[in-house]
C-alpha cells in the first residue's frame, strides 16, 4: 500500500481507511502487507514527525521515508488559481500543482517498485505518491481514489494515471459513477466495497461524559475534521441562524481536530479531538448526527452513527452521503437552509421518525459494512486480478 500518511495518530479520511484495511488483511487473511508512507502527521505542512526507516504497526510492516521538505507557501495561490477553473490548467500547470502540493519523496518510486510486492493498492488518487508513483507499477496497481466531484479531479494530471491502474476499489456507486464519468475506465476490473466501521466499547459512564462536554440538554452531533471544506462553517452557520428563529434548549456538539473554527455561538459546543470512549457515549445520547460535509467518498463516522440508531442528516451537494441516506432509508438531506431547518424540527419533535430512520440505517450498516466481509471480498476481489482479471 502506498499512503501518504500512516499511523495510528491519523484519524479519518482515506488513509485511516487504509490503516483499518492492512490491519484486518494481516490478521484475517494472513496476508503480508507492507506500506510505504513518509513521516509525516499533518497532510497540510508534511512535516517529518515519525522516526524514518522499517516499522512494524499491528502486523503491517510500515516503511517510513523522509520528505523532501515541506508544502511551500506558493501552493496556496496556485491551488486557489487552478482549481477555479481546473478544465482550463494545461498538464504542466497541473503537473507544477501537483509537486507543490505534495508530498514529495523522491525515493519511493524505487522503493515501490523494487520492493516485489504482487499488487499495489494506492490510497488517495489527490497526492504525489500516488500521482508519482503508480506509473512505476501500473500493471499491478490497484486505485483506492477515494474520489469525489472537486475541482482537483479534473485537472488534466490525473487521467494518465487513472487509466493506467490495473484496477478500482470504489467506496460507493455514486464515486464509481464519478470516475467513469470522469475517466471512462468502466474496462477495468473494479468492485464497490466500501469500509467497515469499528464496533464500540461497551458504555462506560455515558451520562457524566455527556454531561462534562454539553451538559443536560438535547443535541445534535457532527463528528469529524473541523474545516470548512468539510461543511462544518456552513453547518454553524445554519444551525445559528436555526436558534435564532427557533430559540430552546437544542445545542450542536462539533467533536474533532480543528482546522478552522466556525464562529462562536453560545449553543455550540467545539470540543476538538474527543477520545473514544467520549466520541461513543456522545453517538449514543445525540438526538441525531449531522454530516454537512459537501465532499465524502464514504463518511465513516456515518455509518458509527448509524450503528448506534441514530438517524442521520446530510448535505444533500454530497451525492455519497445522500446515496447512503436514500439506499438504507436512515436519514434526510439538505439543500439550503429551510430544507435544514424543516429537517431539523422533524427529527427533534418526532421521537417516532427518529427511531425508524436509526433501525433502518443500522440494519443496512450491519448488512453491509462489517469488517469481515469487507476484508473477505477484497480477498476475492484481489486474488481475481492476480488470476487474469476480476468481476466488477
Amino acid at each position: 500500500m502506498v499512503v501518504p500518511r500512516y499511523g495510528v495518530e491519523i484519524l479519518g479520511g482515506a488513509e485511516l481507511g487504509a490503516r483499518m484495511l492492512a490491519e484486518r488483511l494481516v490478521a484475517q487473511l494472513g496476508w503480508s502487507v507492507e506500506v510505504f508512507t513518509t513521516c509525516a502527521q499533518d497532510h497540510m505542512t508534511w512535516a517529518d514527525v515519525y522516526r524514518p526507516g522499517d516499522h512494524v504497526l499491528n502486523g503491517v510492516v510500515v516503511h517510513r521515508l523522509r520528505g523532501a521538505g515541506g508544502r511551500p507557501p506558493a501552493f496556496f495561490s496556485c491551488s486557489e488559481r487552478l482549481l477555479s477553473h481546473p478544465a482550463s490548467a494545461t498538464l504542466a500547470e497541473a503537473s507544477t500543482f501537483i509537486d507543490l502540493q505534495g508530498p514529495t519523496v523522491p525515493q519511493m518510486i524505487d522503493a515501490v517498485a523494487g520492493a516485489g510486492c504482487e499488487l499495489v493498492a494506492f490510497y488517495p488518487y489527490l497526492y504525489a505518491t500516488t500521482v508519482r508513483v503508480l506509473p512505476a507499477v501500473a500493471d499491478r496497481a490497484i486505485m483506492h481514489a477515494a474520489a469525489h466531484d472537486e475541482g482537483a479531479l479534473h485537472l488534466p494530471v490525473f487521467r494518465s494515471v487513472f487509466r493506467g491502474a490495473a484496477g478500482f476499489v470504489h467506496h460507493s456507486r455514486s464515486e464509481q459513477a464519478l470516475v467513469e464519468r470522469t475517466f471512462g475506465v468502466g474496462h477495468r476490473p473494479q468492485v464497490v466495497l466500501g469500509l467497515g466501521y469499528e464496533e464500540p466499547p461497551a458504555p462506560d459512564g455515558d451520562e457524566d461524559r455527556v454531561a462534562r462536554i454539553v451538559g443536560e440538554r438535547p443535541y445534535l452531533l457532527s463528528l469529524g475534521r473541523v474545516d470548512g471544506l468539510k461543511g462544518t462553517t456552513l453547518l454553524g452557520a445554519l444551525f445559528a441562524q436555526y436558534k435564532q428563529r427557533k430559540p430552546g434548549p437544542l445545542g450542536l456538539v462539533i467533536a474533532g481536530p480543528v482546522t478552522a473554527a466556525p464562529p462562536a455561538h453560545p449553543d455550540v459546543v467545539l470540543t476538538g479531538a474527543v477520545d473514544e470512549a467520549d466520541k461513543w457515549a456522545l453517538l449514543r445520547h445525540a438526538v441525531a448526527f449531522v454530516q454537512p460535509s459537501p465532499h465524502e467518498s464514504f463518511s465513516v463516522v456515518t455509518m458509527e452513527a448509524w450503528s448506534q440508531g441514530l438517524p442521520v442528516l446530510v448535505n444533500a451537494r454530497c451525492d455519497v452521503t445522500r446515496e447512503h441516506c436514500q439506499v438504507s432509508g436512515g436519514g434526510l438531506w439538505f439543500s439550503s437552509y429551510a430544507t435544514f431547518e424543516a429537517a431539523v424540527d422533524r427529527l427533534v419533535a418526532d421521537e417516532v421518525l427518529r427511531g425508524r430512520l436509526g433501525r433502518a440505517g443500522r440494519r443496512w450498516v450491519r448488512s453491509n459494512y462489517r469488517w469481515p466481509a469487507i476484508v473477505e471480498r477484497y480477498g476475492r476481489f484481489t486474488t481475481g486480478l492476480l488470476d487474469g482479471g476480476a468481476p466488477r
